[in-house]
């Protein structure tokens, strides 16, 4: 076989896209926003204006550094050398194997609906977790083009019950249920930038297509592509289904609900309704997963060959997957869920789920830096050097206004999190100039 015949071409370069930001957050957040009122729509609205910025500015990206895998890493690297991107290799490989662990346990969520002995049990729970890690570990180790089979199957399974609830759902649809503006009783300018910050981490993910770039065919057309399309459609889907959801479900239901769409499934088609959405809610985290573990090995793979991370990232095995890598960043993942069997750290682990999501904003914003930077560099603007610069100034403003939402604390330990792999930076200079 070719090696053509290995790697991934649109359908599933867009399904890495969708299946990456669309995980089991969005079953539960039309609740967390239904209690601000329909004032959370701007916020959705606002959220996915700043995720396409992105997806622009990274498909840009894509045809300028071609058939190069790393994406954030890469890019980061390219504007503004080693140390910056070695920073946003290190903050997102960490986010990655991070944030699994949180995909994991969102499974386990789902399945007690069906199973609720997984409530009784933590060892049970945590087992069943390590399972499924170990299960994407696996079939990631079979290459790209296994796991992105497996992408398309589950983007398509979670889409499923999604699209469901948006067309059918639209049938019962009632004003009357719609939620007034702003039920808070703060001001607008208030309460916006709340809903706005709620909704941003749904969009994280914007970038899955351009890190695993090397294995796609025709890179230079289809990231670009995926990355656009794939953010279009979950933005469709976010803001369509918490619209469907908002004249479906009263409010003060809805704000309650603790699995929404699943309700929604009810009102609509009875018991079996419910079933079928609640299954999406879990297919849609195991998707996810299995994204997520493809690119917790192909981001270091790209710094190891720049020499920026230990040379045994960069190991593969016959079919082409760096499989240390993939090894190690389970390894974590499994770390993480281990110390999550203590009910003391359950909020520990929270916080550090939420850290991770500063160290996945970073890189936006140097890669919306880097991009005018190179673009710079190389004479080569794709429409004039206004509209380049406007749209990295953008982006730059929406990756500062990200970071700024995600609170204090989360930017202050996030920070630390950070400057923590300088000491590392030092080591893999030092190696590099022995070499």
């Amino acid at each position: 076989m070719s090696d053509n015949g290995k790697k991934i071409g649109l359908i599933t370069s867009t399904s890495l896209v969708v299946g990456n930001m669309i995980g089991a957050g969005i079953f539960l957040l039309p609740a967390t926003l239904a209690k601000y009122g329909s004032i959370s729509l701007m916020g959705w609205l606002f959220t996915a204006a700043g995720a396409l910025i992105l997806a622009k500015i990274f498909s840009g990206f894509s045809t300028i550094i071609v058939n190069k895998s790393g994406g954030p890493y890469t890019y980061s690297k390219a504007g503004f050398g080693d140390f910056i991107g070695f920073l946003v290799a290190w903050g997102y490989w960490i986010s990655i194997w991070v944030s699994n662990a949180g995909l994991a346990i969102a499974i386990i969520g789902g399945l007690s609906v069906f199973f609720p002995v997984l409530n009784d049990s933590p060892f049970l729970s945590v087992s069943v977790a390590l399972g499924f890690i170990w299960f994407f570990t696996w079939i990631n180790s079979k290459g790209v083009k296994e796991s992105g089979r497996i992408q398309v199957i589950t983007t398509v399974l979670k889409l499923l019950p999604l699209v469901f609830i948006i067309i059918v759902g639209a049938f019962f649809f009632s004003l009357d249920n719609f939620p007034n503006f702003n039920l808070t009783g703060n001001g607008h300018f208030e309460t916006f930038p709340v809903v706005a910050a709620l909704t941003l981490y749904a969009f994280l993910g914007v970038e899955s297509a351009t890190i695993p770039a090397e294995n796609v065919r025709n890179p230079e057309k289809n990231v670009p592509r995926a990355t656009m399309i794939g953010t279009i459609i979950t933005t469709l889907v976010y803001i369509l289904g918490t619209v469907v959801l908002f004249g479906l479900i009263p409010v003060d239901k809805l704000s309650n609900s603790a699995a929404p769409f699943a309700e929604a499934g009810e009102i609509i088609g009875g018991e079996y309704g419910s079933y079928f959405v609640a299954f999406g809610a879990i297919i849609s985290a195991v998707g996810c997963l299995n994204g997520w573990t493809l690119l917790v090995g192909q981001l270091p793979m790209a710094a190891a060959k720049d020499n920026m991370f230990p040379r045994l990232f960069k190991k593969q095995n016959k079919n082409g997957v760096p499989i240390l890598g993939l090894i190690i960043g389970s390894l974590l993942t499994s770390g993480i869920l281990l110390l999550g069997m203590s009910d003391g750290l359950v909020e520990q682990f929270s916080f550090v789920v939420n850290l991770t999501v500063l160290t996945a904003l970073i890189p936006y914003l140097f890669v919306s830096a880097a991009y005018v930077i190179v673009l710079i560099e190389k004479n080569k603007y794709p429409n004039s050097f206004l509209k380049t610069f406007l749209l990295g100034l953008l982006g730059f403003a929406y990756a500062i206004w990200a970071i700024f939402g995600s609170g204090s604390d989360v930017v202050f330990y996030g920070l630390i999190l950070l400057l923590l792999s300088i000491p590392f930076y030092l080591l893999m200079k030092w190696n590099k100039s022995k070499m």
